[in-house]
């Protein structure tokens, strides 16, 4: 079965998913809507579809079935539900909502609808992190004990609209980055969070936001897990292990050299910075592996870390590498569980409720921050 889809926003993660779904045999890319109309001639010429410039003149495409939406946060849940309404899939980008109420208003639509909800992409779809999971899932490496992921970047530094950096409107690393790093975490240890405690920062008055966090996660099954994030842009986390990118290409020193600085540009010329950033931001394929920050997993028989190709595997029988392929990126991923939720072979991991949980980690994360006392959590729920 071949799902009719539409695009909102042509952006970075708009284009993103371009490639994706037009080497998809199970998608057909039939329309995209953006407002900004430079933006929408490029789509056209780029894509050769039906172009609106509104969300609600895309919605009465003929054909549509299903939408993806790569638009700003603080719009998701109104057209979540405008989309769910008109009986169409749905998949948006994290984090899904800019509060608890609004995401869970988006899941409840779609139930009543009986419209398959996903939230993505996110960094639990990278190939190393998914056979990570798989590992643990078979038990040969005994039960997780603790998971720790660190991840260091510029992201402060780079082109953003003022929404971004706004943490009410879910902007600021925490609900951008700390999404990635929760999706992973929550994977690699069983789903259900009990608490958080946590620290996160804002120490840059040139550039205001919530650009780091230090996390502490208590689960349900015993394990523990910490997420580390600076956007600040001083040290990569590439400078830990290996020259990675975050989407697989080996990077020199000097492209690992990043501004510390926050761009002395005016809010329409970071846009048009933003814009013109978005073109090559994030390439359909790479030869090596996605590499967001440095993911250690300690389980009760063996230790797993990624490499460049695949994983590395310490027990006490040794040292077991394993090479992954490169085939699909993680947008291919995210497509492959759209659709065989759309078509009823397989319920969706990152569903609504999924993204409900991640969303209510990353709210938690600010709280325990502001009050220097741990969360607990009620919105979680163990991995199907």
């Amino acid at each position: 079965m071949t799902i009719r889809i539409g695009v909102v926003g042509w952006g970075a993660a708009g284009r993103a998913f371009e490639p994706a779904i037009r080497q998809n045999p199970d998608f057909e890319l039939v329309a995209i809507a953006e407002r900004d109309s430079n933006l929408r001639k490029v789509a056209q010429t780029q894509c050769g579809v039906e172009t609106f410039e509104s969300l609600d003149s895309l919605l009465n495409h003929p054909d549509l079935q299903a939408v993806y939406l790569a638009t700003p946060t603080e719009l998701h849940a109104a057209q979540v539900i405008d989309c769910t309404n008109k009986g169409l899939h749905v998949l948006v980008e994290k984090p899904m909502a800019t509060q608890l109420p609004d995401a869970l208003a988006m899941v409840e639509a779609a139930e009543r609808a009986g419209v398959v909800l996903m939230v993505g992409h996110s960094h639990s779809f990278d190939r190393p992190i998914v056979a990570m999971h798989e590992l643990l899932a078979s038990g040969h490496l005994g039960a997780v004990r603790m998971v720790n992921t660190w991840c260091f970047t510029d992201w402060m530094y780079r082109p953003r609209r003022p929404e971004e950096l706004d943490p009410l409107l879910g902007g600021g690393v925490t609900f951008r980055q700390g999404a990635h790093q929760f999706d992973i975490l929550r994977l690699l240890c069983g789903g259900e969070v009990d608490s958080v405690k946590a620290r996160a920062y804002d120490w840059d008055p040139g550039r205001r936001s919530t650009g780091a966090h230090t996390v502490m996660l208590d689960f349900a099954n015993g394990a523990a897990a910490t997420a580390v994030y600076s956007g600040y842009g001083k040290l990569s986390s590439m400078d830990l292990g290996f020259p990675i990118s975050e989407w697989g290409f080996e990077q020199t020193a000097e492209q690992r050299s990043w501004s510390r600085h926050a761009p002395s540009l005016d809010v329409q010329a970071e846009l048009l910075a933003k814009q013109q950033r978005a073109k090559h931001a994030i390439p359909p394929q790479a030869p090596y592996q996605p590499f967001f920050g440095l993911t250690v997993v300690h389980a009760e028989k063996g230790d797993i870390r990624q490499t460049p190709t695949g994983l590395r595997i310490e027990t006490v029988q040794g040292t077991q590498d394993i090479v992954l392929p490169t085939d699909q990126s993680p947008r291919d991923l995210v497509l492959q569980e759209f659709h065989l939720a759309i078509n009823g072979s397989r319920p969706a991991l990152h569903d609504g409720r999924w993204g409900l949980a991640t969303l209510e980690v990353c709210e938690a994360v600010l709280r325990s921050s502001a009050s220097g006392r741990e969360v607990r959590l009620r919105h979680q729920f163990p991995l199907r």
